[in-house]
């Protein structure tokens, strides 16, 4: 899932630079802008990777795994957002606030989670490529991380990438609809088995979770949300609808995408053992030409999310004042790793980022302990405002489950390693 800040590039003029110079007026029009930028790059390869193989592998009951991942995602970000935007603090500043070196800790699991995830999004880059130009995945991880670093050395390339995200974006939701048109899935028996589903995974629901508000993503739409300067108690109510409509947004392109494989499948096509599933998929449904767009889509997902994961999980890794410069060296430090790591594995791509979701999974619980204790006990860090009951008995209902769904699902990830 990108970072990238919708009122300008992620490179050398930083967020944290342009967050205390823009003009309130700028940041109200560019929020709109943040949400849709969340929203679709949300939809990055571990999102496409994971929805296609759980579709193929459950069926029509997947749809009740979606039903409450979305849920769930949305008492999650209700919170997080509230807490971090009411407070105007990042979450690893809050920690340290809580109790010294509290941040760090949780910023370095957070880090770690966002290393996982970013394998999985170079390996999404070189899936992508395969699809659009039939390079071999590894090559075509290299360049997608190759790119990305000249995000962070090339200011121009990062002004490039923020128009190219949009225009992406808009791609991605019209071949989304297309498809699922096209395939024809049994809409029916999906709005049937999202309520009474025929079989239940819990790894599947923590995998869905920890891809979309899981790890380092829990935080990066909070934390643009802070750069933007509308934080405080007078916006609750505008960071509470932002967190909504972000996830809402997210998970009817989840949806979409789950009903588009879904009528693949029913049809009769064989996926059972394809490397790369979605493409395969979406080739089934438009042809040729429908599988190389799915290629440019994957890969513009992938480039995006590389540059926001390795964004975000550096900001819990440097103190706010560093400087620029230092922040983004340790940046293309943490892309050249992430890419090595991928190299050296040999995982099949696909197994990659499904794990990498599983993993953000279970760090979830950790960071939003927090944000609930903030929230419950720390009214001072909330300037003065007074958290609602309801707010936080949802929220503590939420970590809950996340502790329960992550604690069944620790045999299903070493399941889904091994490619069971």
């Amino acid at each position: 899932m990108s970072t990238t800040d919708p009122a300008g590039p992620i490179g050398p003029d930083s967020t944290e630079t342009r967050a205390a110079k823009a003009p309130s007026a700028t940041a109200s029009g560019t929020l709109i802008g943040a949400i849709f930028l969340m929203a679709t790059s949300a939809i990055g390869p571990g999102f496409i990777t994971q929805t296609t193989n759980f579709t193929i592998r459950m069926g029509a009951a997947f749809a009740a795994a979606i039903t409450i991942s979305i849920i769930v995602d949305i008492a999650v970000q209700l919170n997080v957002w509230r807490v971090i935007g009411v407070s105007g603090k990042r979450s690893n500043t809050l920690g340290n606030l809580v109790l010294p070196g509290l941040g760090w800790a949780i910023g370095a699991m957070v880090a770690l989670g966002g290393l996982v995830f970013n394998i999985g999004n170079v390996a999404g880059g070189g899936l992508g490529l395969n699809a659009m130009l039939g390079l071999d995945p590894k090559i075509g991880g290299v360049i997608t991380a190759t790119l990305a670093i000249g995000v962070f050395l090339w200011k121009v390339a990062g002004k490039a990438l923020d128009s190219i995200v949009v225009i992406l974006g808009f791609v991605m939701i019209a071949l989304m609809i297309y498809v699922t048109v096209v395939s024809a899935p049994p809409y029916g028996e999906a709005l049937k088995q999202a309520v009474i589903p025929d079989k239940f995974e819990f790894i599947v629901v923590t995998t869905l979770i920890g891809g979309t508000v899981g790890g380092y993503i829990t935080y990066s739409g909070a934390h643009r949300m802070v750069d933007t300067g509308i934080v405080g108690p007078e916006n609750v109510r505008r960071i509470s609808r932002s967190s909504v409509i972000s996830i809402l947004v997210t998970g009817v392109m989840r949806f979409l995408l789950f009903l588009a494989i879904l009528g693949v499948v029913t049809s009769g096509v064989n996926l059972e053992g394809v490397e790369n599933q979605a493409a395969a998929a979406f080739g089934a449904a438009a042809g040729e030409i429908g599988m190389r767009i799915f290629g440019v889509i994957l890969w513009g997902a992938a480039i995006t999310s590389v540059v926001g994961a390795a964004f975000t999980s550096v900001s819990f890794m440097t103190k706010q004042g560093a400087s620029v410069w230092t922040r983004n060296i340790v940046t293309v430090c943490f892309i050249v790793f992430s890419t090595i790591v991928f190299l050296l594995l040999g995982q099949a791509p696909t197994t990659i980022l499904i794990v990498a979701g599983a993993v953000n999974g279970l760090i979830l619980p950790v960071g939003f302990a927090l944000i609930l204790w903030v929230a419950w006990r720390r009214r001072d860090l909330l300037n003065g405002y007074v958290y609602p009951a309801w707010l936080l008995v949802i929220g503590v209902v939420t970590w809950l489950l996340t502790i329960f769904l992550g604690w069944q699902s620790l045999g299903g990830l070493a399941q889904l390693w091994s490619g069971g």
